[in-house]
């Protein structure tokens, strides 16, 4: 019987985060599980929306589940948290004896010694296997991938929406297409766009992306993917590419020139759609709502620290009679809440750990309700996931109608439970702020009237010309 080794180890790497990416970052649980391996992974993922689960469940063969693992995105990862974890990889393939290999990876993580981990990943493997097991890899919408990664894996599937709601169903691509590499040589074409795409302006809630992804998953060949690249990563191979597999090579070059074309042609109609935070304020408070106000440039999902303050300043500013911020990562403030108890009313400074981004807010709340962080995610993307947030509070500031959902863990705010599991219903509130770029969508427009994206200094500039890259290759153009 064929048996093929699994394994995942995700990360995106912001390099421009004021903080390391440790080992216990990749241990913990947050959003998603913590580290989990051998047996535990077919028992802990099951049905969750997750590529490696989505693998499991279309794959028809024998699995070996090593080990799989996730940190919330952050600075660059430290090197012996990723060499620690890809020797246990690499070990536990080795004692599996495979037939072949799956990688649930990202495509954008990097360390201090490996701009591309991911090509380093995959040249571990190959050590260990030899260059001609078939090794099928997932990545990320988002990933940054080099020609050495993709000489080094034999067939790719890459998630095809964003907000990212398909994981499942790429790693089930991935099974399908693995198949297809076990039973014969399958030809492939990598090409590389020439310009880099803001975050906000990737969603394929919209055009060009949705027209890009429509005409990606139409292809007539065996399988052909984009992957858009991460922005806020300070490496040569920042940027989209693609990867499309064929019968033949001809047919995979031509099809990769084709979609090439596309990218090429859309590249003046992606728009971040960005307004300041003083714009934003205003002009949601003219909108029925609920209106979702998302702060992208402090999006705990691209790296951001996930307590700055300056959203929560402009909507103070503006006098808002109803709105509700989440999650703003504040563990000493939750802390405290906790310590105080429900319906006592606290000073304490709020958010801005990171002078280069925002100050502390300091304030005086009432402790509106309490929880210790565990639920069950209900939203598109994390559906199915138990969320372990550690300690929260929901605080009013006082004599305002903002409210604000400190958590002890950094994670975006993608689900709507995040706010419900402080006994706050989203729906039933005029403004919504989400400490996230374009995954909330998922779920919040399902409620929301109207969505905007406010700019306020955080980890992850959302206008490219702010962000100071040094090793891009020199073809390429900022949006």
């Amino acid at each position: 019987m064929t048996r093929i080794a699994i394994a995942g180890f995700q990360h995106e790497t912001n390099t421009f985060a004021p903080f390391p990416t440790e080992l216990e970052r990749f241990e913990a649980a947050g959003a998603w599980p913590g580290m989990t391996r051998g047996a535990d992974i077919t028992a802990r993922m099951q049905g969750l929306n997750l590529p490696l689960s989505g693998f499991m469940g279309a794959c028809k063969h024998e699995v070996a589940p090593i080990l799989w693992c996730y940190a919330e995105p952050g600075g660059y990862v430290e090197a012996d948290a990723f060499d620690a974890i890809t020797a246990e990889i690499v070990q536990g393939i080795r004692e599996a004896a495979p037939d072949a290999v799956y990688l649930d990876l990202h495509g954008a993580m990097t360390t201090r010694a490996y701009p591309d981990a991911e090509a380093e990943i995959l040249a571990r493997v190959r050590a260990a296997v030899g260059p001609d097991m078939p090794i099928a890899v997932s990545l990320d919408l988002h990933g940054n991938l080099s020609r050495a990664f993709f000489d080094a894996a034999t067939v790719v599937t890459v998630y095809r929406t964003y907000p990212h709601t398909d994981l499942a169903e790429t790693g089930a691509r991935a099974a399908r297409l693995l198949d297809r590499a076990l039973a014969g040589p399958v030809a492939k074409a990598f090409r590389q766009g020439d310009y880099i795409v803001p975050i906000t302006a990737q969603t394929t809630e919209r055009a060009p992306a949705a027209e890009l992804y429509a005409a990606v998953a139409a292809s007539p060949a065996l399988s052909a993917d984009l992957a858009l690249g991460f922005p806020p990563a300070d490496v040569p191979d920042c940027g989209p590419s693609l990867f499309v597999y064929a019968d033949t090579q001809a047919e995979a070059d031509a099809e990769a020139d084709r979609l090439a074309a596309l990218l090429a042609r859309a590249e003046d109609a992606f728009e971040p759609n960005l307004l300041s935070a003083a714009e934003t304020v205003a002009k949601a408070l003219t909108l029925p709502g609920p209106v979702v106000i998302a702060d992208p440039q402090d999006n705990p999902g691209a790296g951001g620290t996930g307590d700055t303050t300056g959203i929560l300043r402009a909507l103070l500013d503006a006098q808002v009679p109803d709105a509700i911020l989440g999650l703003l990562y504040d563990p000493a403030a939750a802390e405290a809440a906790h310590a105080a108890g429900v319906g006592a009313t606290i000073t304490l400074p709020l958010g801005g750990g990171f002078d280069e981004f925002s100050a502390p807010l300091d304030a005086s709340v009432k402790v509106e309700a309490l929880s210790e962080g565990s639920f069950t995610c209900t939203g598109p993307m994390y559906s199915g996931a138990q969320a372990q947030l550690g300690p929260m509070a929901r605080l009013r500031l006082t004599g305002t109608g903002v409210q604000v959902c400190v958590t002890s863990t950094r994670v975006q705010n993608a689900d709507q439970e995040q706010f419900r599991t402080l006994g706050l219903d989203p729906k039933d509130h005029h403004i919504i702020c989400v400490k996230s770029a374009v995954h909330f969508m998922a779920d919040y427009k399902r409620i929301a009237n109207h969505i905007l994206f406010a700019t306020a200094p955080g980890a992850n500039p959302c206008d490219l010309s702010q962000i100071p890259f040094t090793q891009l290759r020199p073809s390429l153009r900022l949006r």
